[in-house]
Parts: structure tokens; C-alpha cells; sequence
């Protein structure tokens, strides 16, 4: 359940559905949200639009500032589904891959070396 919160301004049913779809973004990502909540705050001469969403392996933490709210919001939406996408996809990342030489390079070094050794036993 999304829980979206503001002092200042009434949370109208445009805005929830507009938050709705960019939740709804994030779950094809297949990652399960806990306790989702956005927070809403008007500040000269904008607004301010935080979300903190509890996934299973960690938290996805947001926030954007703009003069208009739809757009905060489209803003705050793309940082999540960035968060999400780096955590998502980091084990098949390449820098996740081990750097350390494979074996095949260690066994050609050594071949290499051999033959200098032979050559200087003739």
C-alpha cells in the first residue's frame, strides 16, 4: 500500500494516480516494495517531493525540487527506477566479475618461461 503524505497541500486524486504510475514502473522490476511513502512538500517557489521505498535488500531513497509537481514527481520516479536498475542488475554487471588472471594466462606465462629454459640448457 502507498502511503502518500502532504501538510500543505491536499493529496487530489490526479496527483495519487499520477505517483500510482510511477510506482508502477518500478514493480516490473519484479522487486518487492515495503512500506512505499512519498512526501510531498510546497517550498517557495516550487515543490519538494520525497519517496522512500524498502526493498528486500536494502532501501531506494529519492527526492526532486521543482516549480511544478507533475514534474517533481516524473523526476522523483526516474531516480527510483535508476536505484532500482543498479541494484537489479549489479550481479550481472561487469565490474561485479573477479579481475584476477585466469588460469590459461598463468599456464601460458609458465609455458613461455619453460622454453627459455630449455633453450638454455643446450
Amino acid at each position: 500500500m502507498l502511503k502518500i503524505t502532504s501538510k500543505q497541500l491536499e493529496v487530489t486524486a490526479p496527483i495519487r494516480e499520477r505517483i500510482e504510475s510511477r510506482f508502477e514502473k518500478l514493480s516490473r522490476h519484479d522487486v518487492q516494495m515495503i512500506n512505499p511513502h512519498v512526501t510531498i512538500t510546497e517550498e517557495k517557489p516550487g515543490f519538494k517531493i520525497e519517496a522512500s521505498v524498502g526493498i528486500p535488500n536494502g532501501e531506494l531513497f529519492a527526492q526532486a525540487k521543482h516549480e511544478n509537481l507533475y514534474t517533481a514527481i516524473n523526476a522523483m520516479g526516474q531516480k527510483l527506477e535508476k536505484q532500482l536498475n543498479r541494484i537489479t542488475h549489479k550481479p550481472e554487471a561487469l565490474r561485479s566479475t573477479s579481475l584476477a588472471p585466469t588460469n590459461d594466462t598463468a599456464e601460458e606465462v609458465n609455458d613461455e618461461y619453460n622454453e627459455y629454459e630449455e633453450e638454455d640448457a643446450i
